[in-house]
């Protein structure tokens, strides 16, 4: 376990395993509202060969949650104080949901430092839908949806959107996992993260990410579609895309064979 001081008087936590391996070390960023925990398994798997790095995300988890720096920009430079405090030169990184679009501009903005990247249930550019990237909602009515409820009812708004981002009902054990790990974020967090999720647009980042990327969707994700995917691949310098089929937003829990077996591959645990 390390906490890292991203700037002063703000630290972040990061799960650490593996620290003597050889390959190169695998950088984990969850997704909104979530945490280091939802990796356990690819931890496991991936800690066998190489250093594995799990970030909750300033605002979530174990990490603080001061009252700004959830934009894009500063919280991929998060990502790059965490590398430098671990000692870490280059790292594959690998982003899920929010954590994908963090990931993304990381990629773009310091190419250097990213080995391979890997999407997980994101379309990365975007969380909503424009006129060059017409996939999603609208961001002012999604971000303004998503305001309201949590406003006026917390718990239940974060049980609502994660249950809604499975393909099918969720076992109950595990959606109660999810949502107690999404409780440790607090409104004003969610609030400023959810108001960069949908209005940031990375589409001018897309000529600058020139390593390999690996896109994993469900089939069946209703947060983002697989038509932004495809997109996405056709316009990357070197993109696979592999869809889970009959998955939703969480293919760690939905289709965990698959997508560890989809992630060894381009990884090569």
């Amino acid at each position: 376990m390390t906490v890292v001081e991203v700037e002063p008087g703000v630290r972040v936590y990061v799960s650490t395993h593996g620290e003597d391996r050889d390959a190169d070390p695998l950088l984990l960023v969850p997704g909104f509202g979530l945490t280091h925990e939802v990796w356990d398994r690819q931890v496991r798997l991936a800690g066998a060969s190489r250093r594995v790095l799990a970030v909750d995300q300033r605002g979530h988890g174990r990490s603080d949650a001061p009252a700004g720096g959830y934009d894009l920009d500063r919280l991929s430079l998060d990502l790059e104080v965490v590398l430098d405090s671990c000692g870490v030169e280059q790292a594959d990184v690998l982003g899920w949901s929010f954590g994908g679009q963090v990931a993304f501009r990381f990629a773009a903005t310091r190419p250097d430092r990213v080995g391979r990247l890997v999407l997980v249930g994101s379309n990365a550019v975007r969380a909503s839908r424009s006129a060059e990237f017409p996939f999603g909602r609208d961001p002012d009515r999604a971000e303004r949806a998503m305001a309201e409820v949590e406003q006026r009812d917390r718990i239940a708004a974060r049980r609502m959107f994660i249950a809604a981002s499975f393909a099918r009902e969720p076992r109950q054990d595990v959606l109660d996992h999810l949502v107690g790990l999404s409780l440790r974020m607090p409104s004003w967090a969610a609030l400023a993260c959810a108001r960069t999720m949908f209005h940031s647009d990375l589409v001018e980042d897309v000529p600058r990410v020139t390593v390999p990327v690996l896109q994993v969707m469900g089939s069946a994700d209703p947060v983002h579609r697989t038509d932004g995917a495809l997109w996405l691949r056709d316009r990357l310098a070197d993109s696979r895309l592999v869809e889970l089929p009959g998955c939703g937003h969480y293919p760690m829990f939905e289709a965990a064979d698959a997508f560890d077996a989809a992630l060894g591959d381009f990884l090569e645990w």
